[in-house]
Order: structure tokens, then C-alpha cells, then sequence
């Protein structure tokens, strides 16, 4: 007898943290079901505060509609549409961004540190690919109409390889995933990281360590 009622307290124990960790584990759900980012607050919060008074147009953009100018270094561009251009979308865990490429332009390696990113091809033919932590590449060549998918946390690129213009819209599961570019960080990074480390970790000379820094260093 004790030891059925010892097993069955068990059994309850184990069910109560079996039902706990999925709640601790994931995002809380919102509790209303609007909330407006204020994006003038000077609260400082994990998201932003909602704002007192929402309207339609704070849960719609036109931002995507149009290409974005590719004649940067890298030959392509990004359009954001999170939560800082559309406040509506706090809470929700969803936004989406458009990049557009010229021939031959690449969005650098990068990684998004708070989504998984899906791509849907508007046009135009990219090379693209993301790399696991055993340092394994998939990659893969996508047209018009397909979907690719990059994992959250891992680098991953696209490049247009093509002679003529591509773009696609980029599906996140979150209202501000973040980018970080891999060789701004390590390149372009203020306060500088050491020549010495750099030097180190890519077997180079420092002079080229300097070279590199040069290269993305802000524009004065």
C-alpha cells in the first residue's frame, strides 16, 4: 500500500514538471491580443511597452512593395518589416524582411540570433545555403516560387549568381530576429577586436588583419 501511494506521488510529480518545462522553455504567450509597441517609451522591457492608443495603421506597411537600390558593396538589400516599422507586430512573434539582389550580389554570411528564416523567390535564380555547427554546408540553387529555409542561430547566405535581378520575401518567427553580419562583427566591431586574435584565428599577418579593418571601417 505505502509503496503504491509512493509510486503514484511519483508519477503526479513527474507529470506536474513534464506539463512546468514546456512553459519555462518557450516564449510566454501574450495575454492580450493587441499590444502596440510604444516605440517612443523610454520603459525598458523585453519587447516594448504597448501604447496607450492603436490604430489600423499600426499593423500595416507598403515598405515591401517596392525593390529596394542594390548598388551597395555587397550588390544587394534589405527591407525590414519588424516591430520597429510596423509596432503592431509586438507580442506577436512574427515579421518578414524583402532582399533584393543585383547581378552578382550577395547577402553576406550572417546569422539571426532570435528566428529561423524561410525565403519565398518573387524572382530571379540564388544560390543559397546555411552551415551547421559540425560544419556541414547545405546549400542549394532556388528559382521563382520556391521556399528555403535557414535553421535560427546558424550562418547561412545568398548569392545571385545570375546576370539579371532577384528578390525574395523573408518569413521570421519573431517581430526582431536580428542580424549579425559575420565579418562586420569580427571586422567592423567598436571597440576593435585585437589584431592579434584575428591574425590567430584566420592564420594571417596583421598587416592583413589592418587591411581587412579598413575595409569596414564606418564612413566618415
Amino acid at each position: 500500500m505505502m509503496m503504491a501511494r509512493v509510486s503514484s506521488t511519483l508519477f503526479l510529480a513527474v507529470a506536474a514538471l513534464a506539463l512546468a518545462v514546456p512553459a519555462l522553455a518557450g516564449d510566454p504567450d501574450y495575454l492580450q491580443d493587441i499590444c502596440v509597441a510604444d516605440l517612443k517609451s523610454d520603459l525598458k522591457v523585453n519587447g516594448f511597452p504597448c501604447k496607450a492608443n492603436a490604430t489600423a495603421d499600426d499593423f500595416f506597411t507598403g515598405v515591401l512593395a517596392k525593390p529596394g537600390a542594390t548598388n551597395t558593396t555587397a550588390g544587394s538589400v534589405v527591407t525590414g518589416a519588424n516591430v520597429e516599422k510596423v509596432p503592431g507586430l509586438n507580442t506577436l512573434g512574427v515579421s518578414l524582411s524583402r532582399i533584393d539582389y543585383a547581378p552578382g550580389g550577395l547577402n553576406p554570411p550572417h546569422t539571426h540570433p532570435r528566428a529561423t528564416e524561410v525565403v519565398f523567390v518573387l524572382y530571379g535564380e540564388l544560390d543559397v545555403g546555411f552551415i551547421t555547427t559540425a560544419n556541414k554546408l547545405f546549400a542549394k540553387t532556388i528559382s521563382q516560387g520556391d521556399v528555403f529555409a535557414f535553421p535560427r542561430g546558424l550562418v547561412h547566405f545568398q548569392k545571385n549568381n545570375a546576370d539579371k535581378p532577384a528578390a525574395v520575401i523573408s518569413a521570421f518567427n519573431s517581430q526582431l530576429p536580428g542580424t549579425q553580419s559575420i565579418a562586420m562583427a569580427l571586422f567592423g566591431a567598436s571597440p576593435e577586436v585585437p589584431d592579434d586574435v584575428l591574425a590567430k584565428a584566420f592564420q594571417i599577418g596583421t598587416v592583413e588583419v589592418d587591411k581587412i579593418k579598413a575595409k569596414f571601417a564606418p564612413k566618415k
